[in-house]
């Protein structure tokens, strides 16, 4: 599975981004998708992850109430939605495809096999 994030960019804080995570090379739906986020020199921090059928999804503590993981398997796309952003939320965005299945295997790295090249989100004070 081939992955490509897009939708980050320069916004205000208090504002809203929707990036994008699309799929292309094999069927998407079997994979459960995450967002990870990371900064330099810092380690990579879940955020979102959902369930291949959609059916379940769970989020960071930080960013519970504010953001919206969604996927369109029929688009081989999945989304973030991402509201009320914080000067914190600033870092590069990748999504990641793997067959994690359980609430705790979606929120580590280490359960996805495919990842995206990353977008950059700033959100200014």
């Amino acid at each position: 599975v081939q992955l490509q994030a897009s939708g980050g960019g320069l916004v205000q804080a208090g504002g809203s981004l929707r990036l994008s995570c699309a799929a292309s090379g094999r069927t998407f739906s079997p994979y459960s998708v995450g967002w990870f986020r990371q900064n330099p020199g810092k380690e990579r921090e879940f955020v979102a992850a959902i369930l291949g059928s959609g059916s379940s999804s769970v989020y960071a503590n930080s960013v519970k109430g504010r953001f919206i993981i969604s996927r369109d398997n029929a688009k081989n796309t999945a989304y973030l939605e991402m509201n009320s952003l914080k000067p914190e939320d600033t870092a590069v965005y990748h999504c990641a495809a793997g067959s994690a299945s359980t609430i705790a295997t979606m929120t580590s790295p280490d359960k996805y096999d495919y990842w995206g090249q990353g977008t950059l989100v700033t959100v200014s004070s």
